[in-house]
C-alpha cells in the first residue's frame, strides 16, 4: 500500500475523496508545527486547529501524536525519494546508492526540527505505529533497492542494512547534532562497505 495518498490509517475504511483531503489536511497541519517547533510543538488539538477541524476529527485517522507523525515520515520519505532516476546519479550501483542517500540527509539536515520531530516518532513504542512504521521503512527499502538498479547477491540483506544506517544517519542529524559533512561521509562509507561485502560473498564462499 502507498504511503501517501493512500496510506495507513486508524479506522480500517476506504476513504471517499473529502475524508481523504481532510486527512492529508491534517498531516500537512502535523508537517508544519513540527517545522516550526519540532515534536513538543505537535499536539492533537493545535493540528485540529490549525487544519480547521474539531480534536476528535483528528483521532478518527490517528491514533496518536506519533502515529500522525509517522504519516508525516511517510509523506516526507515520498518527497525526498520521489523520483529516483533524477536523484540517484551515477554509473554505478554505488554512485546511484551513496547519491540517494546524501540527498536524504541534506534535506533532513536542511529541516532540522522536522527530522527530530519524526524520529521521535517513528522510534516510539507506540503500538499504534508499528504498522505505519513497517509500510515506511518497507517503501525506503525499495527507493535504496531501486537506486542500486543492478543485482546484488543478498539483496534482501543489503536493503535491510543500509536501511539501519539510513535510521542511523538520520538520528545523528537530529539527536546526536553531527555535522551534515560527516554524516554524508559516513553513509557514503557505509554504502560503499556494504555493496563491497555483498558482491564479494560468493566468492568468498
Amino acid at each position: 500500500m502507498a504511503l501517501s495518498g493512500e496510506g495507513r490509517f486508524t479506522v480500517t475504511r476506504t476513504l471517499n475523496k473529502d475524508q481523504q483531503a481532510r486527512r492529508e489536511r491534517l498531516i500537512e497541519s502535523a508537517r508544519e508545527l513540527a517545522l516550526e517547533g519540532g515534536y513538543p510543538a505537535v499536539t492533537m488539538h493545535d493540528v485540529a486547529d490549525r487544519a480547521g477541524v474539531a480534536r476528535a476529527t483528528v483521532y478518527r485517522y490517528f491514533a496518536t501524536k506519533d502515529h500522525l507523525l509517522t504519516e508525516v515520515a511517510a509523506t516526507w520519505a515520498h518527497r525526498v525519494t520521489g523520483d529516483v532516476d533524477a536523484l540517484a546519479v551515477g554509473d554505478t550501483p554505488l554512485e546511484r546508492l551513496t547519491a540517494l542517500l546524501e540527498r536524504i540527509v541534506r534535506v533532513a539536515a536542511a529541516e532540522p526540527t522536522l527530522t527530530s520531530a519524526i524520529i521521535q516518532a517513528v522510534t516510539s513504542d507506540d503500538s499504534s505505529v508499528d504498522e505505519p512504521r513497517n509500510v515506511l521503512f518497507l517503501f525506503l527499502r525499495e527507493r535504496l533497492s531501486t537506486a542500486i538498479g543492478e543485482p546484488v547477491p543478498e539483496r534482501d540483506d543489503v536493503e535491510v542494512v543500509l536501511g539501519h544506517v539510513l535510521l542511523a544517519a538520520l538520528i545523528s542529524l537530529a539527536s546526536l547534532r553531527q555535522p551534515v559533512e560527516e554524516v554524508a561521509t559516513m553513509v557514503r562509507t557505509a554504502g560503499r562497505l556494504v555493496l563491497a561485502g555483498a558482491l564479494a560473498a560468493p566468492a568468498a564462499s
